[in-house]
């Protein structure tokens, strides 16, 4: 039998949105990336299909999209605050060394979102 596939393959992923300055409720989604997709793509899925999630991206001419807020809670130069993207597997964490706009997330990948700051306490 022949698959026939209509258009690419939706991949599922994991989102988990937390703070490591305020003592906020881990919170996870989860959402799906097309085949090849980006993690930007799988971001406005899940804002279009959970009331409870929405993010905004500001461009840096340099480093192309960046996450500027998450849930309305955004990072300040001032406060030197930012929105991390880490990448974990089996209790490692990676951070992304690509943008939203570039990362391909794979199938069934945990993507973490930490409101965190530059500076080490």
């Amino acid at each position: 039998p022949v698959n026939v596939s209509h258009g690419p393959a939706s991949l599922p992923i994991r989102l988990t949105v937390e703070s490591d300055l305020s003592n906020m409720t881990p919170e996870s989604y989860s959402s799906s990336v097309v085949e090849g997709g980006v993690l930007l793509g799988a971001l406005r899925r899940l804002q279009e299909t959970q009331r409870d999630f929405k993010f905004t991206v500001k461009e840096d001419p340099d480093f192309g999209l960046l996450l500027e807020s998450v849930n309305g809670v955004a990072g300040d130069e001032r406060e030197q605050t930012y929105w991390e993207i880490l990448s974990e597997s089996s209790g490692e964490y990676s951070r992304l060394d690509v943008g939203i706009g570039c990362y391909k997330p794979a199938a069934n990948e945990h993507i973490i979102l930490r409101f965190s700051t530059w500076t080490q306490h």
